[in-house]
């Protein structure tokens, strides 16, 4: 099993995912190959909350030019992570 750390990329600060605090559902890159039980025990261990629910998202990159040099970004997965009521995550406080 990978270290926690390595599942949870980054949170994703969006105006769709700010909406989505006052839900208690916060948003987050990961590992393209972790799966929604890791994605919840890693959450769970490096914010010290309980998690409810997980929803994953596979996101596919889009195509991208600079000049005549075509490629793409790469793609990525998401997760949507609904938190019981009353747990809060602190690095989204204030935004």
């Amino acid at each position: 099993m990978k270290d926690y750390r390595d599942i949870i990329i980054k949170p994703v600060i969006s105006e769709r995912s700010m909406d989505l605090l006052n839900e208690d559902k916060y948003t987050f890159i990961v590992d393209k190959k972790a799966n929604k039980s890791e994605i919840k025990t890693a959450i769970e261990k490096i914010f010290k909350v309980r998690v409810e629910k997980v929803r994953t998202i596979n996101v596919k990159g889009k195509p991208k030019r600079m000049g005549r040099f075509e490629g793409k970004k790469p793609d990525r997965k998401k997760a949507i992570v609904t938190l019981k009521s009353g747990d809060k995550i602190r690095i989204f406080e204030g935004m």
